[in-house]
């Protein structure tokens, strides 16, 4: 299983431009998220394309390439091959404002996520411990278990500071100490006390808590990454190790509790209002928009910049009701139309990823059956937000909100689980039955317009059983074994075992009778499924996919059913070869898992319709 990992990992590595075009990579749940130094470069149609690569999105500066819940052994396998460390920064002269704070927002939060969701989830199995009288509230296993979940967010500033620095390239291990000092037993015990602070006399120092806050500890490593690139730059490097960080920690521990701290925590307590007023006078309207619009913030990464609202809630109110009713009510949603596409429609590729996405979808992670099913087929989609709005809607005028932060999927009902409520569990609960009966209802209702569905028990159509079947030369000219295409990810069988071939004229023929199952915007690239179930792929060139269109000439549409002999794609040869492209031509079998023998009949010269493949089933 690694080999299939690091030869993906190879191939997207070449598609993003290279490893001197990746500035950095890390990866969340789904996704690798690259930082490049030139987007333009990266092949993205051809890395979509790819199998193991379920989309390609490029938002807020961050080319992020979906792969799915198997994302970490992936970016293990392009941890080594990429050195990341010491690259400079991506330049970010030409990021809008606002791709600046999402990008910052997201490397910010995005790491510590782990750390939330397991301590949300030990605080859901000690609630439950506490409701089945398992566990007495005055125990000390209780006390300890609550110590478990509740240390997370008691130093929530030093993970905060560790993942900002990283993010802001300053040292992380120097933004941990000075957020420690504002946690230090001492200064509790000094605003405890409540006796005006000085500092040297002189400097007040404002008696504010920082336990489990956020904005304080962002606003002081935020300035802190100035201090230091300050200080490297002015200290000598013999001495630098000593003195950078003896500085570092003077001039930053008095900033923070001076100006920055309770500046943070002015705002943190603007913030906490505003929270109190949502929760109040407007409970209905946070679950409703993240319930219905949840996919499009997903697609275009604006969801990065609300889920972290949910975690300045839960530190400063103890509970969630903004990002987290919400969610998971759009996650149930889009696992539900996803399993009615799985039932309703006929296409086995089709319903295979339906059901798979389904699956984890359910469990909260939904990028798989977004990209694999909901937005390919669309209506899925707009059942997906009409349903997650409905049970969203419910959870918000019940005033739903989960007491800790974990996953968005079936086992997060347990985060609404309170030490001494079950009002929001079942609320959840009943949030959640809307949630699926509409988008169900919806889904159903959309796709009896949408999907080909058989309606009687005998087979939708005829599928033809042979055991043998031969596919044609679509073009004129000279056979070569597929290892020795120039594109390394044909050449590599990746997308399949088939030929090269060097055309010698500038048409292509279908190869076989069948249905146009996919035709590129760019033309370049050709396929056809056959009654018996063969998946042809015929691709004209190497990265022609660049000319957009140009040099090509096509003579069907998807969905058209075609003959053997019929002509699909005319193409400019030496167009395209002044362009500066290749014009070797792929021919492979995109389903051949299916076949335990894919032979070439053909080498040297072959003509139009001379038997290429001959393809054998068990």
């Amino acid at each position: 299983m690694s080999k299939k990992y690091e030869q993906l990992a190879m191939d997207i590595i070449e598609k993003v431009g290279g490893k001197h075009n990746i500035n950095d990579v890390y990866h969340c749940q789904t996704r690798l998220r690259f930082k490049l130094v030139d987007e333009s470069i990266a092949k993205t149609k051809e890395l979509e394309a790819m199998e193991g690569v379920a989309k390609v999105i490029m938002n807020a500066g961050v080319y992020q390439v979906v792969i799915g819940t198997h994302v970490k052994d992936v970016f293990e396998e392009i941890e080594k091959l990429v050195d990341i460390k010491g690259k400079d920064v991506v330049s970010d002269e030409k990021k809008s404002i606002f791709s600046k704070v999402i990008d910052f927002v997201s490397g910010t939060f995005q790491p510590i996520i782990p750390a939330l969701s397991g301590a949300g989830m030990v605080k859901a199995v000690l609630a439950l411990l506490v409701v089945f009288k398992l566990v007495s509230t005055d125990s000390q296993t209780y006390y300890l278990l609550n110590m478990f979940a509740d240390g997370v967010f008691y130093f929530l500033p030093i993970l905060l500071a560790f993942t900002e620095a990283q993010k802001l390239k300053c040292n992380p291990i120097l933004a941990a100490g000075v957020a420690a000092m504002m946690l230090h037993p001492n200064w509790g015990a000094l605003v405890a006390a409540k006796d005006p602070v000085y500092f040297f006399e002189v400097i007040p120092f404002t008696l504010a808590t920082y336990t489990s806050s956020v904005i304080p500890i962002l606003l002081v490593v935020f300035a802190q990454s100035y201090v230091e690139k300050f200080l490297n730059r002015y200290i000598p490097k013999a001495v630098n190790l000593v003195f950078v960080p003896m500085f570092t920690f003077l001039i930053m521990g008095t900033l923070a509790f001076s100006v920055l701290g309770p500046i943070g925590s002015i705002v943190g307590g603007y913030l906490a209002t505003f929270f109190n007023y949502l929760a109040t006078n407007a409970s209905w309207a946070p679950a409703l928009l993240i319930g219905g619009f949840l996919p499009i913030m997903v697609m275009f990464g604006l969801h990065n910049g609300v889920a972290p609202l949910g975690v300045m809630q839960m530190a400063d109110l103890g509970f969630d009701s903004i990002f987290g009713p919400g969610c998971v009510c759009s996650n149930i949603a889009q696992a539900t139309a996803s399993a009615v596409v799985a039932i309703r429609t006929k296409d086995k590729k089709l319903r295979q990823v339906a059901m798979s996405g389904s699956i984890t979808a359910y469990m909260g992670i939904t990028e798989p059956t977004l990209y694999g099913v909901n937005l390919p087929k669309k209506y899925p989609l707009i059942a997906a937000m009409i349903g997650g709005a409905c049970g969203g809607l419910y959870a918000g005028l019940t005033q739903t909100h989960r007491f800790a932060t974990g996953s968005s999927g079936l086992p997060a009902v347990l985060l609404y689980i309170g030490d001494n409520t079950m009002t929001c569990f079942y609320n959840i609960l009943i949030a959640l039955v809307i949630t699926f009966v509409v988008t169900a209802v919806v889904t159903y209702a959309l796709s009896l317009k949408f999907e080909k569905v058989d309606t009687k028990e005998t087979p939708a159509a005829p599928v033809l059983d042979i055991k043998k079947e031969v596919v044609t030369s679509p073009c004129n000219g000279k056979v070569h074994d597929i290892k020795e295409a120039k594109d390394k990810v044909f050449a590599s069988e990746a997308l399949g075992k088939g030929v090269m071939i060097e055309p010698e004229e500038g048409k292509v023929i279908a190869p076989l009778s069948g249905t146009i199952s996919t035709l590129f915007p760019s033309k370049h690239a050709i396929g056809i499924i056959s009654e018996s179930g063969v998946e042809v792929l015929i691709h004209i060139g190497i990265d022609t996919v660049n000319l957009n269109g140009e040099c090509f000439k096509t003579h069907v549409k998807q969905q058209d059913q075609v003959k053997a002999g019929d002509l699909l794609v005319e193409f400019d040869m030496e167009g395209i070869e002044k362009a500066g492209f290749s014009t070797q031509t792929m021919v492979v079998i995109t389903n051949t898992n299916n076949y335990q023998k894919i032979e070439k009949t053909a080498s040297g010269s072959i003509t139009y319709n001379e038997p290429l493949l001959i393809l054998e089933k068990e």
